[in-house]
This record gives C-alpha cells, sequence and structure tokens, in this order.
C-alpha cells in the first residue's frame, strides 16, 4: 500500500480558509447585530427627545396664541425668536430655584431648534397636525322658517406629532384625554 503524503501547504491553506469563515460567521451572526440594534437605540431614543422637545414647543405656542400649530417650521422660528421662549430657556423657577428650560437636551448634549425638524434616522420631517372642528348653530323663528345658519372654526384645539420611522406619537386629533401624551409614556 502506497500512501502518498501530501504537502504542508494545502494543510495550511486550510486552515486559513477556516480561520476566515470562522471570522466571517462571528462578525455576521454576533457583531453586526449588535451594531444595529444599537444604532436603532440611538434612533428611538434621538427621535423621542426631538418629539419631546417638539411637544415642549407646543404647548409654549398654546400658551401664547391660545391654540397649537401645524406648522413645524413656525414651531422652530417661534422658539428660536419669542422673547417668552427666550425668557423660558433662561429664566429660573422661583418656588425651586431650578431651570425653568422645559426642552431636553439631545444625545450629544445640547439643544439646537434646527435639529428637530427631522428623525435622526431616515431624514424625513416629523408630521405635526392639528385639529379643525366645526359647530353649525341655525336660528329658526317661531314659524320654523331658517333665519341663519352659523357656523363657527376652531382650529388647533388639539395636535399630534407622529415620527416618520416608527408608530410613535405625541398627542391625539380626537381624544382629549391624550393631549400631551407620548405614545411610549
Amino acid at each position: 500500500m502506497n500512501l502518498r503524503k501530501e504537502p504542508w501547504y494545502i494543510h495550511a491553506v486550510l486552515i486559513v480558509i477556516m480561520l476566515i469563515l470562522a471570522y466571517v460567521l462571528i462578525q455576521v451572526a454576533i457583531i453586526q447585530p449588535q451594531e444595529i440594534m444599537e444604532k436603532e437605540k440611538y434612533y428611538k431614543s434621538e427621535s423621542r427627545l426631538r418629539m419631546m422637545n417638539l411637544r415642549e414647543a407646543q404647548i409654549l405656542w398654546e400658551k401664547k396664541h391660545k391654540s397649537f400649530s401645524d406648522n413645524i417650521d413656525s414651531l422652530i422660528h417661534f422658539i428660536k425668536t419669542d422673547e417668552m421662549v427666550a425668557a423660558v430657556i433662561t429664566g429660573t423657577d422661583s418656588i425651586t430655584g431650578r431651570p425653568s428650560n422645559p426642552f431636553k437636551l439631545l444625545t450629544h448634549g445640547e439643544f439646537n431648534p434646527d435639529s428637530l425638524y427631522y428623525s435622526p434616522k431616515s431624514f424625513l420631517k416629523f408630521l405635526v397636525q392639528v385639529d379643525t372642528s366645526i359647530s353649525r348653530d341655525t336660528i329658526i323663528n317661531a314659524k320654523g322658517k331658517i333665519l341663519k345658519v352659523d357656523s363657527t372654526r376652531k382650529v388647533g384645539t388639539k395636535y399630534v406629532i407622529l415620527s416618520p420611522d416608527n408608530d410613535d406619537k405625541i398627542g391625539d386629533l380626537k381624544n382629549d384625554a391624550l393631549r400631551n401624551t407620548a405614545s411610549w409614556e
């Protein structure tokens, strides 16, 4: 029986191929999913921080204008330029002595109103909507003839802020009990 001895370099090549395959398997099965999960966690928390800051802007807008805004550009311009907002941001609570700034710092450690436009994951704008309600009142004389129909339109008594990346939302257009309430709280 003639046993032929294989050259050493064939074994070395096979060992190198096995090491490369093991590295690729570890990369695909363990490391990349962890990185993806960390990115998703960051996107979710950053998006929620931005939405909470938009909620605070809506609350301040309502204090000043007696209704909510459906325009994200107006809200951010309001945060940047309004004197009442500047006083709230720089002020302190007279009872506790704590800062009265309602805006939360973003993940990178600062609050930038321009960052409130977009979701950090998809860079799509947050959707801000307000309700519009119409109430009609009919005035009828004693003979049953319609004299006048009055209609009153109210805009901005409820609002909703929707994330373009997931099902997160703040507020509700139909339910007063969910006013200023986040879906994740």
